[in-house]
């Protein structure tokens, strides 16, 4: 199967799934990942239409960053090491990993040097799986009370990742409990602006996180494959 193919295939089942929740269709966006493909690979995705790359490391992004020269929209989409931020920040218009305050400090301060506001999203763990990164649910509100400090940062969503089931249908509670959190948070009304984004859902499990809320779909292997590459 082509990469436009793939593409209309994705699609085609994003349609559906609108169709099956009522949402509309423009109300959810497409990251392709493109961590385990080639430069070329990513350009032939932004060629068949895709407008946002997402990547988790910056070796590993350098060269995609560079050829796609301001084509994409380019998303952080991995754990972020603070001592990374300065590689990071200007270069990607998105953070979907922000979980710890020393990030955040980090961020903004690297935002301001450059004068520059960043879109991040707040990374929760809401399955509770020791291997995935983020803070649990209950710490999303007073980290967000403090984030507020950091005025170069804009917190625009929450993020998660479902753990991996063979029935996709069975991540459906961590998707709704995301989607429950944010609009818990936006009716306290503590923040200057709504939480609008829910990042969530990957190839396996897309279809559902659609249903639930999702509004940015983080998809690899069911886009662009996967290749065999060397990391930088």
């Amino acid at each position: 199967m082509t990469l436009q193919s793939r593409l209309r295939d994705v699609e085609s089942r994003i349609e559906q799934a609108c169709i099956r929740s009522g949402r509309q269709r423009e109300e959810v966006k497409i990251i392709a990942v493109t961590k385990y493909v080639s430069v070329n690979t990513a350009q032939d995705a932004v060629q068949a239409g895709v407008s946002h790359i997402g990547e988790n490391r910056w070796p590993n992004a350098k060269a995609k960053w560079d050829s796609l020269n301001g084509q994409a929209v380019f998303h952080y989409i991995g754990s972020m090491q603070t001592n990374k931020v300065k590689d990071v920040i200007g270069k990607f218009e998105y953070v979907h990993s922000l979980d710890r305050l020393s990030l955040a400090e980090a961020i903004h301060n690297r935002a301001v040097s450059l004068d520059i506001h960043v879109s991040c999203f707040v990374q929760v763990n809401v399955s509770g799986e020791q291997s995935k990164h983020g803070m649990s649910p209950d710490e999303v509100k007073p980290f967000l009370t403090e984030l507020r400090k950091y005025d170069r940062i804009k917190p625009i969503g929450l993020m998660t990742m479902a753990p991996y089931e063979s029935e996709p249908e069975e991540t459906r509670p961590v998707f709704r409990a995301l989607r429950q959190l944010r609009d818990d948070l936006n009716e306290w009304s503590f923040l200057k602006e709504p939480l609008t984004e829910l990042s969530m859902g990957m190839s396996n499990d897309f279809e559902v996180a659609v249903e639930e809320g999702a509004t940015w779909v983080r998809l690899g292997t069911v886009l662009v494959g996967k290749e065999d590459i060397e990391e930088g």
